[in-house]
């Protein structure tokens, strides 16, 4: 069984307890949702990663951090087809971080579409609790079966 991000289940919750119009345009609705880290086209498939403090979008909602999670950020990665422009939003994606002080953390990410206030891409739960420079290296397998990778710097101030 795989772990269910952490932020998604806040998230869940926090969306299913108010009155939210899930109508909206998809950008719109992620747009509040981290920082663009990092977008780059990989054999025509346009990754966006995005990086959110769980802190500061659980204070966004109201709500407090639960105690005992070790987990500071969530990252999420969305994928369009550079040609139609269509999001892609099935195939399996790991993500690994080297920290400043060379700590390593390997993630599988999971595919959020479909639910509620969590946009189309796949996301994880991971602790950037340090300051510095952490390195992010993605492998991505979308449905038409290639392996693409993207790599890219964060900084956690």
């Amino acid at each position: 069984m795989k772990k269910i991000s952490t932020l998604f289940i806040m998230c869940y919750f926090a969306f299913s307890m108010t009155t939210v119009s899930f109508a909206m345009d998809h950008d719109k609705m992620i747009a509040g949702m981290g920082n663009v880290a990092h977008e780059e086209v990989v054999e025509g498939v346009k990754a966006t990663f995005k990086v959110m403090s769980m802190k500061d979008r659980m204070k966004e909602m109201n709500m407090e951090m639960p105690k005992g999670i070790k987990e500071t950020h969530h990252i999420m990665v969305e994928f369009k087809d550079t040609k139609t422009g269509r999001l892609l939003t099935s195939g399996e994606v790991k993500i690994k971080i080297q920290g400043p002080d060379k700590t390593e953390q390997v993630k599988d990410l999971m595919a959020m579409g479909g639910m509620a206030g969590m946009g189309a891409g796949f996301g994880a739960d991971f602790d950037l609790s340090k300051k510095g420079k952490y390195g992010v290296m993605s492998k991505f397998q979308l449905k038409d079966g290639k392996t693409r990778s993207a790599k890219f710097w964060y900084e956690a101030k």
